[in-house]
């Protein structure tokens, strides 16, 4: 059989790439259709920063028949190169039928790409966007996947270490149903003793100030974040843009900020896993698909498990209590009769954050999904440096 790959440049081809993982999970249960605008956003400079200082491409590839088969998307983030020993570039929101030839068509075709604009190596299945969304190939825990993330069918990481991605790290997904039974009593321990302190407070998150938690958001994150590899610093646009996008689902129960003499040392960022809602969309968010929306979400309630994005607290306060203070000031919402949420799912830790992973597995948080980043060497003489291990 020979392909035929196609850049994605007309509504044709666009509607090929979002319809196809469509045909590829129809028998699949626990398969739940992205939001067509969600994916499409990626690719629009109108409403992805990140093409004021980077590029995408994508494709599609058909059959002889003129089937799609397969499509993948290649991207570069120029200033998350910097941070990179080697310029790396990414590929991602790959689907593909049970063909070695059509993977590697698709894999060849990010690679080459890549390669002429300058980059020595690839990462992949990735995001053109922030870490949150998109990131990974999911390689173990088959339940229905969170918003806006990777759920993989079992051949595909036989395809990329096939064609010589290399592991680069792996990603663990948390889980914990929404009870103190399993947290670890060192925990309310720290937060007792926090809790004494005058210098330090811990605060939900007040839907009127979002400029304010926009900007305390982006001092935790670049001091928490910003020692990690391939971690752009957070600017204030971006910020703003991240919570005014989540605002509609903003439950300000979810969302608590931890505080030393006022400076923001902590945070813990939930929404309301919107895929409980999206899975009766079929990938349409019309205006038919927003008011059914709103109408699950509010009125019908839905929603009863939490997605985190986002759990950390500066280096110089951990290990300090802050950890146990934010579970506390979450718990104070959390264990009361009327909360809607019974599960959380706590969004990826990376395998080069033991701390993050101690922390999570301390207030009765498992690993219930694995992905797995991988990272493809232009130069198959060179190694694959895993990231720096964060303490």
């Amino acid at each position: 059989m020979d392909y035929s790959l196609i850049e994605v440049k007309n509504k044709t081809t666009q509607k090929e790439f979002l319809h196809l993982p469509v045909n590829l999970y129809k028998n699949d249960p626990l398969w739940i259709r992205p939001l067509d605008n969600d994916i499409e956003k990626i690719f629009d400079p109108k409403q992805n920063k990140l093409f004021r200082n980077g590029e995408a491409i994508r494709w599609i590839l058909q059959n002889e028949k003129g089937d799609t088969v397969g499509r993948v998307a290649a991207f570069i983030d120029y200033s998350a190169i910097k941070t990179n020993p080697q310029p790396t570039g990414g590929m991602g929101f790959f689907e593909c039928i049970n063909c070695e030839k059509a993977a590697y068509a698709l894999f060849d075709a990010c690679h080459q790409w890549l390669k002429a604009k300058g980059m020595e190596a690839m990462d992949g299945p990735i995001n053109f966007g922030t870490r949150e969304n998109w990131w990974g190939l999911l390689v173990e825990g088959q339940f229905e996947p969170n918003y806006c993330t990777v759920y993989s069918l079992p051949y595909y990481p036989n395809f990329f270490l096939g064609y010589g991605f290399k592991v680069y790290f792996h990603q663990y997904t948390y889980h914990m149903p929404v009870s103190a039974e399993n947290v670890d009593p060192i925990v309310w321990e720290k937060a007792k003793r926090i809790a004494q302190n005058p210098e330090y407070r811990v605060e939900n998150i007040s839907i009127k100030n979002l400029k304010k938690y926009a900007e305390d958001f982006i001092t935790i994150f670049n001091k928490a974040w910003g020692r990690f590899t391939g971690v752009p610093k957070l600017s204030k646009a971006h910020a703003m843009s991240l919570l005014k996008s989540i605002k509609p689902i903003l439950d300000k129960r979810l969302m608590v900020f931890a505080y030393h003499l006022d400076e923001p040392i902590g945070m813990l960022i939930m929404v309301p896993d919107l895929n409980q809602v999206v899975k009766h969309l079929n990938g349409n968010l019309n205006l038919w698909g927003k008011i059914r929306l709103l109408y699950l979400l509010k009125v019908k309630k839905v929603c009863t498990r939490a997605l985190g994005l986002i759990y950390g607290v500066v280096p110089q306060y951990q290990a300090k209590g802050v950890e146990g203070a934010l579970i506390e000031g979450f718990a104070k919402c959390a264990l009361s009769r009327d909360y809607p949420y019974t599960d959380i799912d706590l969004n990826w830790v990376g395998d080069f954050n033991p701390t993050m992973r101690k922390m999570l597995e301390q207030i009765g948080a498992k690993v219930r999904k694995i992905h797995v980043t991988y990272r493809y060497m232009f130069d198959p003489t060179k190694e694959v440096i895993p990231p720096r291990r964060v303490s």
